[in-house]
């Protein structure tokens, strides 16, 4: 399967960039060995994370009010030592951790972009700049010692070598610790047709068979799995030293689904892939329909997940007339390799188009409460997940 040729997800350019973009081929894999799903080909670390990165956890209310039920699980569950230690790896601008922070709670963010990992400064969270690797996890154990929960959202799938993950947690972890992470969820991107989670960034979509092959050989596994509703569908691990803790009757649960969904079986992803295919043509085609008879069309939210969208169907600045996004340094600039204009949230309010292509579609319930007038005035909008359809004003 390939997605074709596709830009830095997160590269928003200048005009004047536009020439010396950047791209790879999109080609997710799956082995049937271990279970694992991942992209074949990510570009290096750096031109992913950097001092210009643009996505800020805080500029959605319901990422931060997720983040804080996080930390309260984790603080009811697993924070039971005196004095305990904490540590994100990829804190992006501090949302979880501050809730650590603001309960006293020794921690420490590892962020790798130095322009997020400083606004996570600005809300009291102890933060360091550089990449989660073995080298990081013995600098912190030998400043602050080793760390009773390991944490990460979204982050754990941008990381490809697997095994350096499992080495640094071990170097890291207490012999009691845990290590919890929350990621996109392979059976749910199955289900939904979900193909814009695949992007530079995401070079694995985990299930319980991949993480449990991946820890298997360092001597650690999965003692819990618990679904979460967010970016479409995740799943929240639980990994421990093998025999150190209890095996959660969830972990049976869903490895029975998982052999429901057929998870397991080359079959699925080929049929996956026709159904990208198709769902690449329905949008296409309505797009065009509807521009052919001279109706407005923007997008909302420019998204990582929406480069792999626009770049795959080939759609532009002559399907697409703008995309609304609230986030500053994006604001001005052109998406990436589709180069259509982002621009700010007042552009949209002040004269509303005929069709919204919903792009940030993981954000649909947040985003439909908020556009209540532009429903009422009878604007519609574009959804492509599970399958392309027309959402009017009235629904």
């Amino acid at each position: 399967m390939s997605f074709g040729l596709q830009p830095i997800a997160n590269a928003f350019v200048e005009p004047s960039q536009v020439k010396n973009e950047y791209f790879y081929e999109l080609k997710p894999a799956f082995c049937q060995e271990c279970g694992t799903f991942q992209i074949m080909e990510q570009p290096s670390p750096e031109l992913m994370f950097h001092d210009q990165y643009a996505f800020f956890t805080r500029t959605s209310r319901r990422m931060v009010q997720h983040f804080n039920e996080y930390a309260n699980w984790v603080k009811t569950h697993y924070l039971t030592e005196t004095d305990p230690f904490v540590v994100e790896i990829g804190c992006n601008d501090g949302a979880m951790l501050e809730n650590f922070s603001k309960s006293t709670i020794r921690h420490l963010g590892i962020e790798p972009s130095a322009n997020t990992a400083a606004e996570a400064s600005k809300y009291g969270v102890d933060t360091i700049n550089t990449f989660f690797n073995e080298a990081t996890a013995n600098q912190v154990v030998n400043k602050y010692g080793q760390a009773d929960v390991v944490l990460a959202a979204n982050v754990i799938c941008h990381i490809p070598d697997l095994h350096s993950i499992a080495e640094s947690l071990n170097i890291l972890l207490k012999d009691n610790g845990v290590f919890i992470f929350e990621e996109p969820y392979l059976g749910n991107m199955i289900e939904n047709t979900s193909y814009d989670q695949l992007y530079d960034e995401h070079v694995y979509i985990f299930s319980l068979k991949s993480v449990s092959s991946w820890f298997e050989s360092f001597n650690m596994e999965i003692i819990d799995a618990l679904p979460q509703d967010t970016h479409g569908g995740s799943m929240r691990y639980v990994i421990a030293r093998s025999g150190t803790r209890s095996i959660s009757s969830r972990i049976f649960e869903l490895s029975r689904r998982e052999s429901e969904l057929k998870l397991d079986n080359i079959n699925t992803f080929l049929e996956f892939s026709v159904a990208c295919e198709r769902s690449r043509h329905d949008l296409v085609t309505l797009v065009r329909e509807l521009r052919s008879k001279g109706k407005r069309i923007v997008g909302y939210g420019a998204t990582s997940k929406s480069t792999t969208v626009l770049n795959y169907c080939g759609l532009g600045p002559d399907d697409i007339e703008f995309i609304s996004d609230t986030t500053p340094i994006k604001q001005g600039k052109l998406t990436p390799g589709s180069h259509i204009p982002v621009r700010p949230y007042p552009e949209f309010q002040a004269n509303y188009p005929d069709y919204t292509v919903l792009f940030a579609w993981n954000h649909k319930a947040e985003i439909f409460r908020k556009e209540g007038i532009y429903r009422s005035a009878g604007g519609k909008w574009i959804t492509f997940i599970p399958s392309v359809s027309v959402i009017s004003g009235s629904e």
